[in-house]
């Protein structure tokens, strides 16, 4: 920078490096950059500014890193390569790991090692060009009305993996819809499987050296792709699971379950996936309205709410928890005080219905998180299955 003749403000020399009138710029060996010089490209990368002055001109920024060296086993090979920026990796809107030699097929290997294509340029006829442009122009144009799916499957998959225990920030869920909406564009669709490889490219972790686990990956990119792009009854049962409030699921269960089908399957996925101690109050305050005729689920459905009710209304008569202590026996659950707290608090039936519910849970060894919630949301449930008639 300089300042101009009537130092009122400030130029830039330019050089043949330099980018002002760039439409691509690529960060080579990005992952040599010492943070203090990182900071530079925030602005570069995800608001196309050098000095808060706007690159009108640029559209693609490209960066390319090798492994960080702790992900290597101290192999000397990439010694300086550092993870980035978890703010500036984030800017990026996909992190694409490229093959190794063993990842690649026969006829890949030999054009890598081919020394004929070194400094080869592409030439399509500008067809690629022509499509670019035109893609452009249809993703402009669906910007300002992107498609409810595309916007629901984004929402619910950041949700899910915050739950995972794997962050995305409103920034990457926004970058991400774009590009999901540039890949409909494309593609004329969007498929599961398509889906799912952009969702892996759109997690920035591995860049700043913690690699997500794949499977946690999967498993919300199933979860979202049932909320965004399920029809008829398997996304009433899918949005029935979605619901955490087990009020709120006997309500659903109860106005809006499509079929006996529906039902029993939304029945039969709850036992199977939610934590054992809220499957087991789901179960105690739903199967006198199942028996009783008043749910809308098939014999499937009732004996699966059956099977685990009985074993909560068999617990009777008082517990009692032998613990090896310092040598001598003691007598008493560990857990015995924290819900006895909740227990004294309560009368009547309410009173003892969680006893219930309390007791198996110490009969089976659970530790509740949270068992003032749980009795609320317990007691909530067996008044709406209550108001079918059912006792």
């Amino acid at each position: 920078p300089y300042p101009d003749e009537t130092k009122s403000t400030i130029r830039f020399l330019e050089t043949p490096a330099t980018i002002w009138g760039a439409e691509s710029v690529l960060v080579d060996e990005i992952s040599r950059c010492k943070p203090e010089h990182q900071n530079r490209l925030f602005s570069l990368v995800h608001e196309r500014r050098i000095q808060g002055i706007p690159l009108e001109k640029l559209r693609y920024r490209w960066a390319a890193m090798n492994p960080c060296s702790s992900d290597q086993g101290g192999s000397e090979d990439y010694m300086g390569s550092e993870p980035l920026d978890p703010a500036l990796a984030d800017r990026f809107s996909v992190i694409v790991e490229v093959g190794d030699w063993d990842g690649l097929s026969d006829e890949d290997r030999k054009l890598v090692a081919d020394p004929s294509g070194e400094g080869a340029m592409s030439d399509d006829s500008g067809h690629l060009a022509a499509d670019l442009a035109t893609w452009q122009k249809q993703f402009e144009q669906q910007l300002p009305e992107c498609p409810v799916q595309v916007i629901d499957y984004v929402c619910a998959v950041v949700t899910v993996l915050g739950d995972a225990g794997i962050r995305l920030s409103p920034r990457r869920a926004r970058l991400m819809t774009r590009t999901l909406l540039a890949a409909r564009i494309i593609a004329g669709e969007l498929e599961f499987e398509s889906v799912r490889t952009l969702l892996c490219y759109s997690i920035p972790h591995q860049a700043w050296g913690e690699a997500p686990d794949i499977a946690r990956v999967s498993a919300a990119h199933q979860t979202a792709w049932d909320a965004a792009f399920l029809k008829g009854e398997r996304k009433w049962v899918h949005m029935f699971h979605m619901e955490r409030d087990l009020a709120k699921k006997a309500r659903q269960l109860l106005q809006h379950c499509p079929s006996p089908d529906a039902g029993s399957l939304a029945v039969e996925q709850l036992l199977a996936n939610e934590p054992k101690e809220r499957a087991a109050a789901f179960a105690l305050a739903a199967f006198p309205a199942a028996a009783a005729g008043k749910l809308p689920v098939g014999a499937e459905g009732v004996n699966d709410l059956g099977r685990l009710a009985q074993e909560l209304l068999t617990v009777t008569g008082e517990i009692t928890w032998q613990e090896r202590m310092g040598g001598n026996n003691h007598l008493r659950s560990p857990e015995m005080s924290r819900l006895s707290s909740v227990l004294v608090k309560l009368k009547g039936a309410r009173q003892e219905r969680a006893c219930q519910l309390f007791y198996w849970c110490l009969v089976n060894e659970l530790v509740l998180k949270d068992p003032v919630a749980l009795e609320e949301q317990f007691q909530r449930c067996v008044r709406v299955f209550a108001r079918v008639g059912a006792k």
